[in-house]
């Protein structure tokens, strides 16, 4: 290339730029989705007398994302293309959970981890599972979380659990993929509300805890 034609292609693009425009095309934003939980829950009977503190899931690669992930094979994950969650998924999840235990009234407060109130326990969860398997053929979502209750004034656990939800999709699309993580999002919920609800705080506690839970102003 010649300086003459080098110097008319910096000029078309400098001439591009100032004008507001590029040479490249724009890619379309990605879809973003929100798990979109079903039906509400119950409410309790009798609310636990306790403020409840939900801390965001711990979670590892590539859980920790806010891809919206497909294991085709046992060895491999993919992502649906220009989809994405509304937030990283371990957030998502964190998310429904607070909403629905705050529906349920099943705890006289229920905050997040981004909350600086005192609260006597705290939901320590890790997301181990949130992804479609068998993504062409009979697809279906798994969300696996494991649970740990925890007094925060004595830092003992109170009770723990592995909910494990698998939920059939209607078809392949990531529309219906994102429906049947909705639904299995609803049933994990619920799940946990049960399990907290027969967590039976503060009897659970050693008599040497509930003098410290006494002394609390």
């Amino acid at each position: 290339m010649t300086l003459s034609s080098i110097r008319n292609v910096i000029f078309v693009l400098a001439v591009a730029l100032t004008g507001g425009c590029t040479v490249f095309p724009n890619l379309e934003p990605p879809r973003v989705m929100d798990l979109a939980l079903g039906q509400s829950v119950a409410g309790a009977q009798k609310p636990i007398r306790a403020a409840l503190r939900v801390d965001t899931p711990y979670a590892s690669e590539p859980f920790n994302s806010s891809l919206i992930l497909a294991k085709p094979t046992p060895r491999e994950f993919r992502a649906y293309p220009e989809t994405r969650w509304r937030d990283a998924a371990p957030v998502v999840v964190r998310d429904a959970l607070v909403n629905r235990i705050r529906q349920s009234g099943t705890y006289t407060t229920v905050i997040t981890d981004t909350n600086p109130a005192q609260a006597e326990l705290t939901l320590v969860t890790e997301l181990s599972a949130f992804h479609a398997q068998n993504p062409e053929s009979r697809p279906e979502v798994i969300i696996e979380l494991h649970l740990q209750m925890v007094h925060n004034r004595s830092r003992a656990t109170l009770c723990t659990r592995t909910v494990r939800i698998v939920e059939s999709a209607s078809g392949s699309s990531v529309d219906q993929i994102v429906t049947a993580f909705g639904t299995a999002g609803s049933k994990l919920a619920a799940s946990v509300i049960e399990w907290a609800r027969r967590c039976d705080y503060p009897s659970r506690l050693m008599p040497s805890q509930e003098t410290d839970r006494a002394r609390q102003p």
